[in-house]
């Protein structure tokens, strides 16, 4: 068998988990190994002879034990081979996981990202990416085990999902029978993205709102346009979307006119500065999540189009008045 000349990207994960249960002591075969990863036998053969020839890893076989091992006990795979782009990827993929760390994937996922990054830490500096550079927590929402993996299970072989499911205004739960698409993250809460065969139509469905998940004996196929990025619209205010799309027209004041013209909220966005303030013009199918946007910045935005969303921002900030008892700060006209 030839042994690779080069190691390419996509083997390098693979090439560090060899090195991880072989440096283990356990004498892992190659059909070990293979099953392990999820490769071919051929694929770790020639990953050994890489490591042996091309980065002279010495690496033995026990033919008694039917395993390799390293005849150099203290033996482990640098580092140095690999690109300072791929370490510090590889580290900011771990700090990034903490986004999920209350969801069912994150053990499996955090557990993988340590066995590859293992070889690559910097010994003098070795909590870089953990204390360095961090990703505050956010309000996540709790999703059951049990919950997580039927509807994965469902979306690896198309089958149709059956739980009972409370909406934000139901009082209780009620069954559901949907075909699920896809799996959605946004704002620290999974979303199940899929067709509802009673409404016979795409619906969102909140993982942690969901109870008494199966699978049922009813497959589907996947239709051409599953996709829920095909369907985006370009405006970035998370999952959920309607139907119709406007035009909106909103104006920030004081430190929101820096903020609003940090980001990019739709691809189509204009941003003008006027005598006012810094207007933002977009259009969007997000027209509750809009709102809510412009309603998080208290008082230092307005919308000016479409006239409906004038009406409810205005609906509410007169209800905010009243809870508040209908008061005025201390100089306010």
């Amino acid at each position: 068998m030839k042994a690779r000349k080069a190691i390419p990207k996509t083997a390098l994960p693979r090439l560090y988990r060899i090195d991880e249960m072989i440096a283990s002591g356990r004498y892992p075969s190659t059909r070990q190994m293979a099953e392990d990863y999820g490769t071919s036998m051929s694929s770790i053969s020639r990953d050994i002879e890489f490591m042996k020839y091309s980065l002279e890893a010495p690496i033995k076989y026990d033919a008694r034990r039917r395993g390799y091992y390293y005849s150099k006990k203290t033996f482990r795979l640098p580092g140095s081979f690999t690109t300072t782009e791929n370490i510090q990827a590889l580290g900011m993929a771990k700090t990034l996981l903490s986004l999920y760390r209350d969801t069912p994937l994150y053990d499996a996922a955090r557990n993988l990202l340590e066995s590859i990054t293992a070889p690559l830490v910097d010994r003098n500096n070795p909590g870089l990416y953990e204390n360095r550079i961090v990703v505050p927590p956010v309000a996540a929402s709790n999703v059951e085990t049990e919950t997580w993996n039927t509807i994965t299970a469902g979306l690896k072989e198309n089958k149709v999902l059956a739980f009972t499911y409370r909406g934000a205004w139901d009082d209780d739960f009620k069954p559901r029978r949907v075909r699920p698409y896809q799996l959605l993250f946004d704002n620290g809460a999974w979303f199940l993205y899929g067709y509802a065969e009673k409404r016979r139509a795409i619906r969102m469905f909140n993982l942690s709102r969901i109870k008494n998940t199966a699978l049922t004996k009813y497959t589907f196929t996947l239709p051409p346009d599953y996709d829920y990025c095909s369907r985006a619209d370009g405006s970035n205010f998370g999952v959920f979307a309607g139907n119709t799309k406007y035009r909106f027209s909103i104006v920030f004041y004081e430190d929101s006119k820096l903020w609003v013209k940090e980001r990019k909220w739709a691809a189509d966005q204009v941003i003008e500065e006027t005598e006012e303030g810094t207007v933002i013009i977009f259009t969007s199918t997000q027209y509750d999540k809009v709102l809510e946007w412009v309603l998080s910045r208290g008082c230092t935005a307005e919308p000016l189009e479409p006239e409906n969303l004038v009406k409810d921002w205005k609906w509410n900030a007169a209800r905010m008045r009243k809870m508040a008892g209908g008061k005025k700060r201390e100089g306010e006209n």
